[in-house]
């Protein structure tokens, strides 16, 4: 459960969610982990970048950064700012550290994805050095769901094509704390009429379990799949589970709107 951000958690959010998994007939081993929970195993992790020499306290702001990518590119490539280094050699006179950022090797990084193949990055110059904890203790996302994934025994990562853009720095990470790297597939996304994801940040309504199988058979026909013929979730489940393990050439995904 990703809760790193207090301010931003709503009461009982946890709660609604587990409601959820359970009404659709998902399950899960063990005790559900809570990230705040977590913050010895991420310090942990940080302290072992750290005798490495591969973090160090950055100054800039948002602002900052992007007026420099502007100025060296004259546009934001993919969406990215890449971070140019000003703080790598230490801090500017006068200035404090607003977050610790990774000192991101050079070199390409690759991974293989189910869905879209092949992928390539070099890591140090479309992103750069990339925030893994900021300055009021607060660890990133980046770092976290790494950590999580590697001492969980996560293997296979499945997610939204939106996070597409993280997994090779995600990979930088793991390499450098030594951790082996999971599988990927990263899944359409559902868009509204704008073109928009289908989220709460766009004001998306929730999804709705009042009928839980036919809001996985929705679900299952957006990504590409034929409906399952059944009136129980346990047999949409064990039909859906071993289509889906399947090779790539029949997973036969694909994005709607």
């Amino acid at each position: 459960m990703e809760d790193l951000d207090g301010a931003r958690n709503q009461v009982n959010a946890d709660q609604i969610i587990l409601g959820q998994l359970r009404a659709l007939g998902m399950h899960w081993d063990g005790d559900v982990c809570y990230q705040s929970k977590r913050l010895a195993l991420y310090q942990a992790a940080f302290d072992r970048l750290s005798e490495q020499n591969l973090v160090y306290p950055c100054a800039c702001t948002r602002k900052e950064i992007a007026d420099s990518v502007l100025r060296e590119q004259g546009q934001f490539q993919d969406g990215e700012r890449p971070y140019p280094g000003t703080c790598r050699t230490g801090l500017p006179a006068g200035r404090k550290a607003l977050s610790w950022r990774l000192k991101v090797p050079e070199g390409v990084f690759s991974f293989q994805d189910r869905l879209l193949g092949p992928s390539t990055q070099e890591v140090s110059r479309a992103v750069g050095d990339f925030i893994v904890r900021r300055a009021d203790g607060v660890w990133s996302y980046q770092l976290a769901v790494v950590v999580d994934d590697a001492l969980q025994g996560v293997t296979a990562i499945v997610r939204g094509a939106d996070l597409f853009g993280s997994t090779a720095r995600q990979c930088v990470l793991a390499q450098l704390l030594d951790y082996p790297l999971p599988t990927f597939l990263h899944v359409p996304l559902a868009l509204d009429s704008r073109g928009l994801k289908l989220s709460k940040q766009n004001g998306a309504p929730a999804i709705t379990v009042d009928n839980p199988l036919e809001s996985l058979q929705k679900t299952w026909e957006f990504l590409g799949y034929k409906r399952i013929l059944t009136t129980e979730l346990s047999t949409f489940w064990a039909e859906a589970t071993w289509i889906w393990g399947q090779s790539a050439g029949r997973a036969n995904l694909h994005s709607n709107s």
